[in-house]
């Protein structure tokens, strides 16, 4: 990688969003394993169009790994081939043998086989061989090809061993040639992906659906008619076509299959059949909800089951922060140290045995269990580091409310307070809870603001585990997350060295509580503990914009209709803040790493901590306190401490380089090479033209003076109205290489402080 690309990955705003996405840099990568070849733990293969990864990946809870399929950018794993035998990390390496033979290799063990050679192997003649190469249906095959290249038949494929994971085109269902059934089933734990007890299997008979925990029917989808299940819709709750369902039945096979009924082919999505039993896609959608099947109800699809008599209608088990405290002598805390046994295997017997009242799992990785026995008061306190399964019950004298402390009667806008004990941290939220409301007093916008516990984040992230960890940003780590509703979020944890102090903690809530616009992250609520302060997102499972642009792999998946259509996001992301919002918002750190990506690639702007307020009417502003990333300030924030809308359209620079990405921008477009800009794997896609309005825009961008660049209005109209004429750039700010951020804005020198060596600088007066 050249120099220049290498200032190109460290970020981006308006200006470099544009060139980020015509310039990155690439490499070659491989869909298929050929007779000798090899994978380790360090390279992988990637589907043609790069929409699935195969590679091993590493247990954190343990020094074991896997091998798995994902999909590109998303670390969930939807299938894994050993995930019955797991091997000592990093000793796995995939193989495809000269004999035909597809096996996983590793250390201080037998190898694990996933396609035997056989005599349906040894039969194949010299004019043909065998291939295993992953399609970007995610399947993982091994296939007989002919001498022109061309598929001959299939012998083995991943979509035949189904996980915990249905992805469209897999069968649920039965084999009559050779008997073998196409079974979901749940992991062990969220650490074990072993078989655990609950499974979704295909009822010939009834032709429905089935979800089972251990053999004993919890839920059925009804009988399909008119291509719908009784209990089981294809549709959202706005009735839009979600999926298109499909039985096939003749003497060969038997089986249920589905695909995505969205037009949009970045949508693909996955049904995942999660450890209490509820089928969800990723993202939240409840598809089954079997994990509220009772035993006495019988609503939207439960069975209903013999239950205890001391068991009663309506009694559930509910998850609590907090701690049992026994009133008499005789108590127990009853142990199974069991690794067979699942969280759902705990609830059950917890369920028949009448003198229990709440259970856990009991070893480290979430397996075992543990049970409260007999007469006991159930202490809730927010906070508390455990979390425990209670019966119903017993929560419903205890202290936790969702109090409806602010009700705003024109806009339905509520926050939601969890009640806990006045330590510390209790103030502390209720301190911000109670600024916020002052804040928002009338005018809150429509979104729920939630405050989280902090064992509820605790829970949903594993205790921060590494597994479920993100990526690493200038104000902390995030990581994600998985609430007991099946949805997933984004847990921004805020270092306490990171910079990022009550005021920018403060001003994100604040802000993103009344910001509402499909490009614009959504922000559910936030968690105070101690010292600590942690952000709750709705989570991206495409990640961020930098983390496609700058992968050799990876932003093959980005062709010029996506980039440009990631541009167009942004850009009416930022006419809302500029324009439309009901508060004027400059944003101050817009870059790659801040643009979040969803599951159909929708651009979200996110982390606001820095953003300011104006009013309408306010033009600029002066601040003796410059905060933002260093190296996309523009000339007169950096140096004057003067920002306003302009402050946002402007770029980066490099001050220890004669000629950086703006001044080999404009070299290359004063001398008629504007396309030499042009990331090469676009060539096939590219429309020249529209790229070359994008780089002539982006110059624009980037005037030495505030006045002279394009309002946010202008930039939409020059990007996407091709008969308008746009003005000649002229040579930009900061084009070459200058000392200017050295010294504070009242003339004085100022700290910098540098966080992850690239992100989050602050100019600070003194």
């Amino acid at each position: 990688m050249s120099s220049l690309q290498f200032q190109l990955a460290n970020g981006l705003n308006l200006f470099f969003l544009i060139f980020a996405t015509l310039w990155t840099c690439h490499g070659a990568v491989r869909d298929t394993l050929k007779p000798g070849d090899t994978l380790d733990s360090t390279s992988f293969l990637v589907s043609a169009k790069a929409m699935f990864t195969l590679g091993f990946f590493a247990n954190q809870n343990s020094n074991s790994s896997y091998l798995a399929i994902w999909q590109t950018g998303n670390p969930v794993r939807l299938w894994i081939a050993n995930r019955s035998a797991p091997i000592l990390y990093p000793s796995g390496v995939l193989t495809l043998d000269m004999n035909k033979t597809l096996k996983i290799m590793h250390k201080g063990g037998d190898p694990v086989v996933l396609y035997p050679a056989n005599s349906e192997t040894t039969s194949i003649n010299s004019t043909s061989t065998v291939v295993a190469t992953l399609l970007d249906s995610g399947n993982f095959i091994m296939q007989e090809l002919n001498s022109d290249g061309s598929m001959k038949r299939v012998l083995w494929e991943s979509f035949d061993h189904l996980g915990d994971t249905l992805l469209p085109g897999m069968k649920v269902g039965v084999n009559r040639r050779n008997g073998h059934i196409w079974s979901v089933s749940s992991w062990s734990s969220f650490y074990v992906p072993a078989p655990g007890p609950f499974t979704l299997d295909w009822d010939p008979n009834g032709r429905e659906l089935k979800i089972k925990r251990r053999g004993v029917v919890y839920w059925t989808s009804g009988v399909f008619r008119d291509g719908r299940f009784e209990f089981m819709k294809p549709d959202d709750e706005f009735r839009r076509l979600r999926y298109k369902f499909s039985i096939v039945s003749n003497e060969n096979e038997d089986y249920f299959t589905y695909t995505s009924a969205n037009v949009d082919q970045n949508y693909r999505p996955e049904w995942v059949l999660g450890l209490f039993g509820r089928l969800f896609e990723v993202g939240g959608n409840v598809i089954a909800p079997a994990d509220n099947c009772y035993a006495y109800n019988t609503d939207g699809g439960c069975q209903r089951r013999d239950y205890p008599s001391c068991r009663h209608f309506g009694d559930t088990f509910v998850e609590k922060n907090g701690f049992f405290n026994p009133t008499t002598p005789n108590l127990a805390v009853k142990k199974d140290p069991n690794t067979s046994l699942s969280i759902s295997d705990c609830g059950e017997a917890c369920w028949e045995d009448c003198d229990c009242l709440g259970f856990n799992f009991l070893l480290d990785n979430q397996t075992g269990c543990q049970f409260w026995i007999g007469k006991w008061d159930f202490v809730h306190q927010f906070g508390y580091p455990t979390t425990i399964y209670i019966l119903s019950e017993l929560s419903r004298n205890d202290t936790i409310s969702a109090d409806k402390t602010s009700k705003e009667s024109d806009t339905n806008r509520w926050i939601w307070i969890e009640e806990e004990n006045l330590t510390f941290q209790g103030k502390a939220r209720k301190m911000i809870v109670n600024e916020l409301l002052d804040h928002n007093a009338g005018k809150m916008g429509h979104n729920d603001l939630r405050v989280y516990s902090y064992a509820s984040v605790l829970a949903a992230t594993s205790n921060f585990s590494e597994e479920n960890k993100l990526g690493e940003g200038g104000f902390g780590p995030v990581y994600r997350g998985r609430s007991v509703t099946g949805q997933d979020i984004a847990v921004k944890r805020l270092s306490r060295c990171s910079g990022q102090g009550t005021v920018e903690f403060k001003n994100e809530l604040t802000l993103i509580s009344e910001l509402q616009h499909t490009n614009l992250v959504q922000l559910l609520g936030f968690c105070i503990h101690g010292e600590e302060r942690m952000l709750i997102y709705e989570y991206m499972p495409n990640k961020s914009l930098d983390y496609f642009l700058f992968d050799s792999t990876r932003r093959m998946l980005l062709d010029w209709n996506k980039r440009f259509s990631i541009i167009e996001g942004i850009t009416q992301g930022l006419l809302y803040l500029h324009k439309y919002s009901r508060v004027r918002v400059i944003h101050r750190d817009l870059k790659a790493g801040n643009i979040l990506l969803d599951e159909n690639m929708i651009p979200k702007i996110s982390d606001f901590g820095m953003a300011r307020i104006f009013t309408h009417n306010e033009l600029e502003a002066n601040t003796n306190r410059v905060v933002g990333t260093y190296g996309y300030m523009s000339p007169e924030y950096a140096m004057e401490g003067i920002f306003s809308i302009k402050s946002d359209i402007y770029t980066f620079y490099n001050d220890d380089r004669v000629l950086n990405v703006v001044g080999y921008a404009w070299e290359l477009w004063k001398d008629g090479r504007g396309l030499e800009l042009m990331d090469p794997t676009l060539s096939d896609s590219c429309i020249k033209d529209q790229l070359l309005r994008c780089i002539h825009v982006g110059l624009l961008c980037v005037e030495g003076n505030a006045i002279d660049r394009p309002t946010i209005s202008d930039v939409i109209s020059m990007l996407t109205n091709e008969r308008l004429s746009l003005p000649a750039p002229t040579k930009p700010a900061f084009c070459v290489g200058r000392k200017v951020v050295r010294g504070g804005i009242d003339g004085k020198r100022s700290e910098i402080i540098s966080v992850n060596s690239m992100s989050n600088s602050e100019f600070q007066a003194r």
